[in-house]
């Protein structure tokens, strides 16, 4: 696995999803990586207690990885 070529194409895959999350005074970090292929971000800003940042992730966020990162499993949150 190219670590570096993963990681640009998940940042670019975040970097889609940061203006929406901006609009709403949010944004949003990379935690990790898992050689299992889970990713970490972590909501921050008004994000952080938004009560549907959990749908957020799944249709939009992991989504948007997915779609440059196609081998990634999931995308997780962590506090």
């Amino acid at each position: 696995m190219n670590e570096n070529n993963l990681m640009t194409r998940i940042n670019k895959g975040l970097e889609d999803v940061r203006p929406y999350l901006a609009s709403d005074g949010g944004d949003i970090s990379l935690v990790k990586i898992t050689s299992d292929f889970i990713v970490y971000v972590r909501f921050e800003g008004a994000c952080k207690t938004c009560d549907v940042n959990q749908m957020t992730l799944k249709l939009g966020v992991e989504e948007a990885v997915k779609k440059y990162a196609p081998e990634i499993k999931c995308v997780e949150t962590v506090d």
